[in-house]
């Protein structure tokens, strides 16, 4: 009996994040300034987000509960983030993600990763131990390579956008890329 209980919960549970969407506008001058051929797995331009908080697994009532404290939240004003550089994870010699990072409103996504992280602990999930870097993930590398070479190039990015929103998504996977859909969105002040 218990075991189906907990069958019944796994199966509810859903695979999300809270993030900030791009604009159609960042996204085109984005794809049109990188290089061609990118190093490791691409990610589609359609998956292109911020990732503030990933949750994993997530049940209905702490789900729910995300939902309850981030529309609550205040998360301030709109505010604009210019992409500026590209950067690799763990390091540039031995990359895994390969990401395009922001200068301008860097501070601002810190603020509201941090709202986030406050929803997240709210509904009981454990702190995230990694500094938040804003960044769009461009490709995954496996096995690890260095990037030190496009580092080097000096793409010059200077795409600005405005951040009006965001979003708790809910990631399925399998069968190709990973597929985001938006369970709820919250706007940002004027």
């Amino acid at each position: 009996m218990e075991r189906a209980a907990e069958k019944r919960v796994a199966e509810k549970r859903e695979r999300l994040f809270i993030g900030v969407p791009l604009s159609e506008e960042a996204r085109g001058a984005i794809a049109r300034a990188l290089p061609k051929k990118l190093p490791g797995k691409v990610v589609p331009a359609e998956n292109w987000h911020f990732t503030l908080r990933f949750l994993g697994s997530t049940e209905p009532d702490k789900r729910d509960q995300v939902i309850r404290t981030l529309t609550a939240a205040t998360c301030g004003p709109r505010f604009n983030v210019r992409f500026n550089e590209l950067g690799a994870f763990p390091s540039p010699g031995r990359a895994r993600i390969l990401w395009l990072g922001v200068d301008e409103g860097a501070e601002r996504m810190a603020q509201l990763g941090a709202i986030a992280e406050a929803a997240a602990r709210i509904a009981g999930f454990a702190a995230e131990t990694r500094e938040l870097k804003p960044h769009l993930t461009l490709s995954r590398i496996d096995p690890p390579a260095s990037v030190r070479a496009l580092l080097g190039s000096k793409l010059r990015f200077g795409t600005r956008m405005t951040v009006d929103s965001v979003i708790l998504y809910r990631s399925r996977l399998g069968g190709g890329p990973a597929r985001y859909e938006e369970i709820v969105r919250i706007a940002l002040g004027r």
